[in-house]
């Protein structure tokens, strides 16, 4: 797919090529270091022009890419060109010295080429690996604007330290309804409000994987289609609310394109940090608390799994109180009287899917529950009142056989009717915004594509808040068997 798409990077504006996964200026260095290695089996007369126009492309594009950020997928390229370079060079010299142009047998010299094209070649291949994520265009009626804020509990202490009086903060960023900005309107930033937090946070979630953080470096150069600060729309009304908590390690931007999504469609989506737990958490003063918590791979023995869910509970709680502040005005901003607090649903993808369900059972406020691919925590659940739509990834030999019938009989504890949806194709990390920057690794983004994974995976949750919660009349259950193998679990049965 040719698509172009424009992608701001500190204040200048680029294309991202998305059927390449390059900018213009890239594809440029691309294709003038093919031609020096091509031009070695040319004709001499036009082995020199094309020498010289290829070299000349080569140099200005990578002094400006130099000077806007070059990415380390095109350092592969260069090294290509570089070695193709001195049998260019060398026979543009003889042939302007009048002496004639010596050419090596074609034998001896095919291996050197060949080589050179598989270095130029890995570029483009590691660019499509690792891209530059772009995110998809939300589908609905409103612009979507976005603000991040950061809330203290002060009856809660902080039990990652040993400071009596630390209290437990976390960092909340929220999508919202806007109006439509100006086109040149520059949008937010992924992963964080400014360059320098979008690379903290990408490192740390890279070391938090076992990745190097070079692999990933196009991941904070994006940006995203949510404007920082928007006004507020003036249609619209209150609009329901949506908290989110992100898996073990997660941070709060990594559902981004399915907030963005919500949002479009007159949601606000308030997702979480959860700070000591999610990989890095940049507070306003520019302290970076890094988490302390590693996943040992073991669902069962791994207390510190249950304990912090637990909080994760607490804060999704801690969350929605605060968001009444802001509606009733007790706290400024421009959500101020917008936010329908009657109408919540509480959601997480992985362990936050977990807390999800936690806090539902704990805080009656919640009307609803979304469970992306999380692995219930709770030792002793207890019934509770919310309908849940549980979305799961293929089951297959390597899935926890423990999975599905936990789950399953904690969708029966609910006396609403809720819903489990496992969609073909699906892994672990489908459900957030992974399969846009990662390689297409079934094993690890699924099978779906770049953006079909995501896609389904907001239409599913859009369609279960907008019976849940905005009470739309329809065949629920015939919407959500559209995307996968559904189980309904009705109060009645159990």
């Amino acid at each position: 797919m040719w698509q172009r798409v424009p992608c701001a990077e500190d204040g200048r504006v680029t294309e991202i090529i998305t059927g390449w996964y390059l900018s213009p200026l890239e594809l440029l260095v691309l294709l003038g270091a093919a031609a020096i290695v091509v031009a070695r089996w040319l004709a001499p007369a036009a082995r020199a022009r094309v020498t010289v126009v290829a070299g000349t492309v080569l140099v200005l594009s990578v002094i400006v890419l130099s000077v806007a950020g070059l990415r380390w997928q095109m350092l592969p390229v260069l090294a290509g060109s570089v070695c193709a370079l001195p049998s260019a060079v060398s026979a543009l010299l003889r042939r302007r010295s009048g002496r004639p142009v010596w050419r090596a047998r074609w034998w001896l010299a095919l291996p050197g080429s060949l080589a050179c094209l598989g270095l130029i070649v890995t570029g483009p291949v590691a660019a499509w690996a690792f891209p530059v994520p772009v995110f998809p265009t939300p589908s609905g009626d409103f612009a979507v604007g976005t603000r991040v804020v950061q809330w203290t509990d002060p009856h809660r202490p902080e039990t990652a330290t040993a400071d009596p009086q630390d209290r437990r903060t976390v960092v909340v960023q929220l999508w919202y309804p806007a109006r439509r900005s100006p086109a040149d309107v520059q949008r937010a930033r992924y992963l964080g409000r400014t360059e320098h937090e979008a690379r903290t946070v990408s490192d740390a979630l890279a070391r938090y994987a076992g990745l190097p953080g070079f692999l990933v470096d196009g991941v904070p150069r994006a940006r995203t289609h949510a404007v920082f600060n928007a006004p507020v729309a003036d249609k619209g009304g209150r609009f329901p609310v949506v908290l989110f908590s992100p898996g073990l390690g997660g941070v709060r931007t990594q559902n981004t394109a399915w907030a963005e999504e919500l949002a479009s469609h007159g949601y606000v989506v308030a997702a979480l940090d959860h700070p000591y737990d999610s990989a890095a958490v940049v507070l306003a003063d520019g302290r970076t608390i890094r988490t302390r918590i590693t996943s040992t791979g073991d669902d069962e023995d791994d207390e510190r799994a249950v304990e912090t869910t637990r909080i994760r509970a607490a804060d999704l709680s801690f969350g929605l109180t605060q968001l009444g502040r802001v509606d009733r005005g007790e706290m400024a901003g421009p959500l101020t009287g917008r936010l329908d607090t009657g109408r919540v649903a509480v959601t997480g993808h992985s362990l936050g899917g977990a807390a999800a369900l936690q806090a539902a059972r704990q805080d009656r406020r919640f009307a609803a529950v979304v469970d992306l691919d999380g692995y219930p925590r709770d030792p002793d659940p207890d019934s509770f009142h919310q309908p849940v739509l549980g979305l799961t990834q293929a089951i297959t030999r390597e899935t926890d056989p423990r999975y599905i019938p936990r789950l399953t009989k904690v969708l029966k504890l609910s006396t609403g009717t809720s819903y489990r949806l496992t969609i073909p194709g699906a892994a672990h990390l489908t459900f957030m915004d992974a399969p846009l920057y990662l390689p297409p690794v079934p094993s690890m983004v699924g099978s779906l594509g770049r953006t079909e994974g995501p896609r389904l995976v907001a239409a599913a949750t859009l369609a279960f808040l907008d019976s849940t919660l905005r009470h739309r009349q329809g065949d629920l259950a015939g919407v959500l068997s559209a995307y996968g193998d559904l189980s309904v679990h009705h109060p009645e049965n159990g």
